[in-house]
């Protein structure tokens, strides 16, 4: 296959991280990202250059363009962190050269050559070559919420407690988890803003929905803590809010903080609760969770993600497919639109 020179791409503005904290909220995405042209870049040996098809649009894109993410930005290349494409070139390793080819999943990880554009790099070690039946869509949202919803409904099972607590949970990924959980007879309790969310997730398997703009939301939270007893707190939000939530929770609960939807400072109201009822408060990193697991566990995760998809017990909600050439203009007004993916496609 003979490749184009140049490519277009979603630039990145600037470099480093922000000095200026504020939200995952996408109000303009001119100030952080120029559609531009850029060399098609060359694959290193164990990399792989991938043709995208589609890529995906998550809050840590959101956070990273924003300068707010665990990595530093790099400016003028192209940003996002996962999609689905073919394999085009790769590097001289075995492992890349198998990809050749195929259709694959992938993150781009640290390569800072992003998912929002025609081609892309990734790490073959990375790629998650797809099976027939996974769609596109699905492909391209295959690796951050689907396996961050394995993962982390692992944690739930492993310590014991069938309740657990999400906030943000009308989020895909929280749909994804609570599919899995409802499966297995666990009980999540998911912490929303709005009444027509509440039966989309009764529907997605939440056993409770509490709305924190009810006037009544701080007597139903001590009663559905008091009832159910959950142990792990699975946040996304971060803020008073969540605050609120692990102080009413019971004895030895976890508080795992996933993203920071909130930019609001976050308290710890009670913090005698950390030393007599032996409460702890961490952090879950998808990059860092693929990193210390087993490579069995990997293989294992990934290959019931795309069973899910394929069966039809998971499916992407989505809100919009979006031409790159009309990203800046168009995606911010669809990241506002609740309950679905926005994604990009060349």
């Amino acid at each position: 296959m003979t490749l184009p020179p140049r490519m277009r791409a979603l630039l990145l503005n600037d470099d480093g991280y922000s000095s200026k904290s504020s939200g995952a909220l996408l109000e303009d995405m001119g100030s952080y990202v120029t559609l531009g042209d850029i060399e098609v870049p060359e694959p290193g040996p164990s990399q792989v250059l991938v043709k995208v098809s589609v890529a995906a649009i998550n809050p840590s894109d959101v956070m990273f363009v924003k300068g707010l993410y665990g990595q530093p930005r790099q400016k003028g290349q192209p940003a996002g962190f996962e999609g689905v494409g073919t394999v085009v070139a790769a590097g001289a390793e075995p492992a890349a050269q198998r990809l050749v080819g195929q259709r694959i999943a992938f993150p781009t990880g640290r390569s800072n050559w992003g998912s929002w554009a025609e081609y892309a790099i990734a790490e073959a070690a990375a790629c998650i070559p797809l099976m027939d039946g996974v769609k596109d869509t699905d492909g391209a949202a295959m690796i951050v919420n689907p396996l961050t919803a394995l993962a982390m409904f692992g944690i739930v099972k492993e310590e014991g407690e069938k309740a657990f607590v999400l906030t943000a949970a009308a989020s895909q990924l929280c749909k994804l988890l609570m599919g899995a959980a409802r499966e297995e007879g666990y009980r999540p309790i998911a912490i929303v803003r709005r009444d027509d969310q509440i039966p989309l997730l009764e529907a997605a398997g939440a056993a409770h929905v509490l709305n924190t703009t009810a006037p009544d939301f701080a007597d139903k939270l001590a009663k559905v803590m008091k009832a159910e007893q959950p142990r792990i707190f699975l946040d996304a939000v971060t803020g008073p809010l969540a605050g609120q939530i692990f102080a009413a929770m019971p004895k030895r609960a976890r508080w795992i903080i996933y993203g920071r939807l909130d930019p609001e400072t976050t308290p710890i109201p009670e913090p005698g609760q950390m030393i007599f009822m032996h409460k702890r408060v961490e952090g879950f990193w998808l990059t860092e969770w693929l990193r210390a697991s087993p490579p069995e566990r990997r293989v294992e995760v990934v290959k019931e993600a795309q069973k899910r998809f394929i069966d039809g017990r998971w499916s992407t909600d989505v809100t919009a497919v979006v031409p790159l050439e009309e990203a800046v203009a168009k995606v911010p007004g669809e990241l506002a639109k609740p309950n679905g993916k926005v994604f990009i496609t060349p």
